[in-house]
């Protein structure tokens, strides 16, 4: 049957507005969950607060964290700049450079660090003394723990004091690169 000029035309304007809403909220879901998923298993970005790892980072510095690498690649390496949680203060970061490795012991004598009795040969501390703190006698690393140190060794709060080993479960990035200031933006890793 032929339609006739006259005669109006009904739309039902619910299904298109419906569909359009459904549309919508099914993208934003779509998007939360990459968010969540980039944030939690790629990268986030960190701003550092305080001076324990001045020189090579600065108060206020914004850096990229690189999660993926420590979830699905590899384990951290001695001298990488982990982000990591305290078991006590899972809401606050902190950011230091691991300094002793799972299994090996650890020790500070005289402002010389020594692994498993050997000098370890770095040049990262900013300071020529400094106090040895909890590793003024051995310290023996667990299968999954590390020591980490502020670059800044006579102005950090590390695995020396109250920080103590860190857990490989506490560790949930590295830092690899400043985007402020942008005097100083590019990569920090440097080992």
């Amino acid at each position: 049957m032929a339609k006739k000029n006259n005669e109006p035309v009904i739309i039902d304007s619910k299904k298109p507005f419906i569909k359009d809403l459904l549309s919508t909220f099914l993208s934003l879901v779509i998007m939360a969950g990459a968010v969540l998923v980039i944030l939690n298993f790629v990268g986030n970005r960190v701003s550092v607060d305080g001076t324990s790892m001045n020189m090579t980072l600065n108060d206020h510095d914004q850096l990229v964290e690189d999660r993926f690498t420590y979830t699905f690649l590899r384990e951290p390496k001695r001298f990488e700049i982990v982000i990591f949680k305290l078991k006590n203060d899972p809401s606050t970061s902190y950011i230091k450079r691991i300094i002793g490795l799972p299994g090996e012991t650890v020790q500070i004598i005289n402002s010389v660090i020594y692994i498993n009795g050997q000098e370890l040969k770095e040049d990262y501390g900013q300071g020529v003394y400094f106090l040895a703190g909890a590793a003024a006698e051995p310290i023996k690393l667990g299968e999954n723990e590390y020591f980490v140190l502020g670059d800044n060794r006579n102005n950090s709060i590390d695995s020396r004091y109250a920080v103590g080993k860190v857990n490989r479960s506490q560790i949930t990035g590295r830092a690899i690169f400043r985007l402020w200031p942008l005097s100083s933006f590019g990569s920090v890793i440097d080992y």
